[in-house]
């Protein structure tokens, strides 16, 4: 998998930013690799983590995430785009294993905003800032001209500190380890597609949108063996996986009957052609754990309001070529590739 992920990359062809180059897929890798990380990689930022993590003194790190919200529309069920600024950059800082400590916040607003919509958005914020206990202590407002933005679009950034010499890590991750999620796939890109108006379908289903740090610490606290955590976002759980295959060259087997996904959600994808493996998340954590500590971790993960349907999904199976197969539900084992562009776009 890897020599044809890196075959796919090196193709760099377009003259112009296209939607895909943002929606977690090959094209952002693209983009990535041959652009940013051409003028502005470095030993930390090329990583890729969620969160980049610098030692500042001894058994103590910190860990520094910054990311955009530009999400269509900006309320949907179960969410808001405040709501989903938090989380983003709360789980990012989760993911490191780091204790969030800290958020900046800067909103672009365009000129006809309803008063009353920002109003909401704050106050939004607000509650989830509550929930985890976090502040924001720095930030920036910036009006623009009507039709230079859409609606509002939030930049956040967040601190947080690693207090212990617990290294969360894709290199930490060994043969035998068991990948656990924290719970159904694919709800918060289906949220978002039920309210865009090119499709506008009747839905029960509200995004999964979720600030994950105590989930995190609390399976910090069960086991000294958690290996790696992703949060699968853009592109989605199949996404993350291959990216860390190819990162770890391990090869990662997941079973379909395994992997939680709403009856609901299932119709929808399967109605619309698409695979819930690629659907956005916002409230879902990958955990990679020595086989030895399974049981103790999801006896945590269930005892957390966001870990209550967590599902042992798959294993590490061996160092190999970096590749990740599905073992489906008829007994066939298929390739899973990144996808080369998200199936859709703007969601977070």
């Amino acid at each position: 998998m890897k020599g044809r992920l890196i075959k796919l990359i090196n193709k760099f062809s377009d003259k112009i930013i296209q939607l895909a180059h943002g929606d977690g897929g090959l094209k952002t890798r693209q983009l990535i690799d041959h652009l940013l990380d051409k003028y502005l990689g470095n030993e930390v930022l090329s990583r890729l983590d969620d969160s980049s993590v610098i030692d500042i003194g001894p058994n103590k790190k910190l860990a520094f995430t910054t990311d955009s919200f530009v999400v269509d529309p900006i309320f949907f069920p179960g969410g808001d785009i405040g709501k989903l600024s938090i989380c983003g950059t709360v789980n990012d800082l989760a993911a490191s294993g780091a204790h969030p400590t800290a958020i900046s916040l800067a909103l672009i607003l365009e000129e006809g905003l309803p008063v009353k919509h920002l109003e909401k958005i704050l106050s939004s914020i607000k509650k989830t800032l509550d929930e985890t206990g976090l502040n924001v202590i720095t930030g920036d407002t910036k009006v623009v001209g009507r039709g230079n933005a859409d609606s509002i679009f939030i930049n956040t950034a967040g601190i947080g500190f690693i207090d212990d010499d617990y290294v969360i890590s894709p290199e930490m991750i060994r043969e035998g380890d068991t990948v656990i999620i924290n719970g159904p796939i694919a709800d918060h890109g289906l949220a978002i597609l039920s309210q865009r108006q090119e499709f506008n379908f009747q839905a029960d289903i509200e995004s999964d949108c979720a600030p994950l740090a105590s989930l995190v610490s609390d399976i910090k606290n069960a086991s000294p063996n958690i290996h790696a955590l992703r949060d699968a976002t853009r592109g989605g759980l199949a996404t993350v996986l291959c990216e860390i295959a190819s990162r770890t060259l391990f090869d990662i087997e997941i079973f379909e009957d395994k992997i939680p996904v709403r009856s609901q959600s299932r119709g929808i994808c399967e109605f619309l052609g698409m695979d819930p493996l690629y659907i956005a998340n916002e409230g879902k954590m990958v955990i990679f754990v020595s086989s030895q500590d399974t049981d103790k971790v999801l006896d945590a993960l269930k005892n957390n309001i966001y870990g209550r349907e967590s599902k042992v999904i798959g294993k590490v199976s061996g160092k190999e070529k970096g590749s990740v197969f599905l073992n489906t539900q008829l007994g066939t084992r298929r390739l899973v590739d990144m996808h080369y562009s998200e199936q859709l776009p703007r969601i977070c």
